[in-house]
């Protein structure tokens, strides 16, 4: 039976009034310890934390939200951590969307204000940085600072600054469709050649395998088919919260890179933005959370003002 417009009004209402009570109940319920992981949207959300500022926290292609644990851990006290599972990634279930980028990007949002975090920071690791960029262009005055961790605006420039998205586009399509039809052999022997030097601990790289194992082939094409020609350089200048970006280059010494061309392409492709702050680690490789962790967290701490140890 179709309803009145007025009754449709009222249930949406309803519906969104009771998803922001549940939700701040649930994060009411998790102070000083990790509440029962949300779920919203297809997103799962674990809340870490009694009090301070509300950190979210968004891990890359394939990865758990387990990546972002030890960080997390690390700062309390002094921070609510909002850590993210996105869907079809490390086991978590796949939802349908297309485009997949901006529709994490939109349920985020609605997360973030339905659980009623006023003026969030957010930390977004490789496609999680992408994800967080695209959440305060989208939002500029919605979050209060923003790190973004070895991610850039456009990633099919990375090796080629003369890349454009019309160029790199066949190229996207037809990675995606090799992603989706070769055997599960391939795929994993793929897989692990693409992992190599993404940490620089040798212990991680089955965790990283399990993860892409249990991802959703599906989701892990499209969304790196999406970041391959998603260029966000130009919508850059929208941003207006203080940004820090910290790159890792040690792990792409065996294809030539140092530490100043790796800045050059941070500082090239960050030039829109206002202000951005890039640090590079010194050691760390991709995954900077497990392997330059120190430096990591003091960073965070100093950029988000929280206090020392």
């Amino acid at each position: 039976m179709a309803l009145h417009p007025c009754s449709q009004h009222s249930r949406r209402f309803s519906l969104g009034l009771a998803t922001g009570l549940a939700l701040g109940l649930a994060i009411a319920a998790g102070h000083g310890h990790a509440a029962e992981p949300l779920e919203f949207e297809g997103l799962r959300i674990e809340v870490v934390g009694q009090s301070g500022p509300a950190l979210l926290m968004i891990p890359g292609l394939n990865s758990a939200a387990d990546v972002w644990q030890p960080t997390c851990a690390a700062l309390q006290p002094t921070v609510q951590c909002h850590i993210v599972q996105l869907p079809g990634f490390a086991g978590q279930p796949p939802v349908g969307a297309d485009p997949w980028l901006e529709a994490m990007r939109d349920r985020l949002l609605r997360y973030v204000d339905a659980a009623g975090l006023e003026q969030p920071a957010v930390v977004g690791h490789s496609l999680g940085g992408a994800l967080a960029l695209s959440l305060a262009i989208r939002a500029p005055h919605r979050f209060e600072r923003l790190v973004v961790v070895d991610s850039l605006p456009f990633f099919g420039a990375a090796a080629n600054p003369a890349v454009t998205v019309e160029t790199v586009r066949p190229i996207a399509e037809g990675m995606r469709a090799g992603m989706l039809a070769v055997d599960e052999a391939r795929y994993r022997a793929q897989a692990q050649l693409a992992l190599a030097g993404m940490s620089n601990q040798p212990e991680r790289m089955e965790t990283l395998l399990q993860w892409g194992e249990s991802s959703d082939r599906a989701t892990t094409a499209q969304a790196m088919y999406e970041l391959m020609v998603t260029d966000l350089r130009p919508q850059l200048d929208a941003i207006r919260v203080p940004t820090l970006v910290l790159g890792a280059w040690a792990g792409y010494a065996a294809y030539g890179a140092t530490a100043e061309s790796v800045r050059a392409t941070f500082e090239r492709q960050y030039a829109a933005l206002d202000g951005v702050r890039i640090e590079l680690s010194d050691g760390g490789y991709h995954f900077l959370m497990w392997d330059d962790p120190l430096w990591l967290q003091a960073q965070l701490r100093d950029f988000l003002d929280l206090p020392a140890h």
